[in-house]
């Protein structure tokens, strides 16, 4: 899918050029199948190497966050120094953007406890505000008009935006509505295919891109999950770091490729679309914007209500949030592990720990949010202590033990 629909052409079929005031050669690829196998080959690696340092090498939310803020603002430097697109720096800062757009995302659900739903509406509206206002100043949001320093910082800030929107919204769909990553890769590549054919049929080229670029994100979140997890979570088992490894070495193989034969690099600006276009693209966003709108809405209602009947039918007085057996199982191991000072066992076990519980979220949380709120928060606990850099053995056990008496209290049969 590209945005070049509508260039006009001269009578022998050619792009006609149009001068651009104080206008540099793109900044950015032009829009071809390598542009979308590496996009989502990225947005995979944001994915896994957010939890590769911030659970493997045990930097945490913050120190990931400041580590990965401090290379993207120094690979954005060079980028916007340039004055040309260079495939190497461009897609070393799509994949910084990509790790740390997820961090965003992670810093208000995890570190703020900030709802999906809210970061999902919170970033809709700042992606739909740089969109206006990037409009509003340059009179096109066309990728291939990447051709000033203020059209370049519009587009960067863009492209952050649809990454954590693109997280926010993955992540809502997987564990908040318990779909699975799966199902939720699964349902994003079906609308990416719906936006493709209709822009086949006539959906304005730039609106089509947006919308395939924004969904990129939860579809390449999906397939690095579905790779990491582990086959007792319906995953391939992989980890994080085997994982980010093969997909950055893919990524290295088809940015050299681009380097050397220069496939993606635009060499003439395209002029304005026309304004009869403009309108009509106008009037496609409404209505695509009113689809997605009440298919999301209906789609998460109707989630919730077969949530909350499951959860009714679960729920009783002594096991207000289920059969915890599973977790406790967890918890005792890591004890045993945390007591004999093991905590790479303790941490791979914590793994299975947090996969469970995110699992298990959008089961459990309807049935007593009261509850689940008060296990959630020891859990946290527990994770952020066996997670540590160097980890405090008695603070470990403490935390677990605390951990294991909530469960028991809530499971009353124990």
């Amino acid at each position: 899918m590209t945005d070049a629909a509508n260039e006009p052409q001269s009578s022998e079929g050619a792009r006609v050029p149009q001068a651009v005031p104080n206008a540099l050669l793109s900044k950015v690829p032009q829009v071809t199948v390598f542009f979308w196998i590496i996009k989502v080959l990225c947005t995979t690696v944001g994915e896994t190497a957010s939890d590769f340092l911030n659970v493997n090498l045990g930097l945490g939310l913050s120190g990931t966050s400041v580590a990965a803020g401090v290379c993207l603002l120094a690979v954005l430097a060079v980028q916007f120094k340039a004055r040309k697109y260079t495939a190497g720096v461009y897609w070393l800062a799509v994949v910084l953007v990509s790790v740390f757009g997820t961090l965003v995302t992670d810093i208000l659900t995890d570190g703020l406890h900030f709802p999906l739903e809210a970061s999902t509406g919170l970033f809709t509206v700042a992606l739909g505000l740089t969109f206006a206002v990037w409009n509003a100043k340059e009179g096109t949001l066309s990728i291939h008009s990447i051709l000033t320093p203020r059209r370049e910082a519009f587009y960067w800030l863009a492209i952050l935006f649809t990454f954590a929107l693109g997280t926010a919204t993955g992540d809502l769909m997987a564990e908040k509505l318990g779909l699975g990553y799966l199902t939720t890769g699964l349902i994003v590549l079906g609308v990416i295919a719906a936006a493709g054919i209709a822009w086949r049929l006539g959906l304005n080229s730039v609106l089509g891109f947006w919308i395939a670029y924004i969904l990129t994100r939860p579809l390449g979140a999906s397939i690095g999950d579905y790779l990491t997890q582990s086959k007792a979570d319906g995953g391939l088992g992989l980890g994080a770091t085997l994982t980010s490894a093969v997909f950055l070495s893919a990524i290295l193989l088809v940015v050299v490729y681009l380097g050397v034969t220069r496939r993606d690099f635009i060499a003439e600006p395209p002029p304005p679309p026309a304004n009869e276009k403009k309108r009509a693209a106008v009037l496609q966003l409404v209505a695509v914007l009113l689809l997605l709108l009440v298919a999301s809405g209906t789609g998460y209602f109707a989630r919730h209500a077969q949530l909350r009947r499951e959860a009714q039918a679960a729920v009783t007085p002594d096991r207000p949030l289920g059969d915890l057996s599973d977790f406790r199982k967890i918890a005792d191991d890591m004890l045993v592990l945390a007591r004999a000072g093991d905590f790479a066992g303790v941490k791979t076990r914590a793994d299975d720990l947090e996969s469970a519980w995110d699992r298990n979220q959008a089961r459990m949380q309807p049935m007593n949010p009261e509850k689940w709120t008060t296990m959630d928060g020891a859990i946290d606990t527990v994770l952020k202590k066996v997670r540590s850099s160097s980890p405090d053995g008695p603070a470990c056990v403490t935390a677990l033990q605390e951990l294991l008496t909530v469960i028991d209290g809530f499971d009353k049969r124990k």
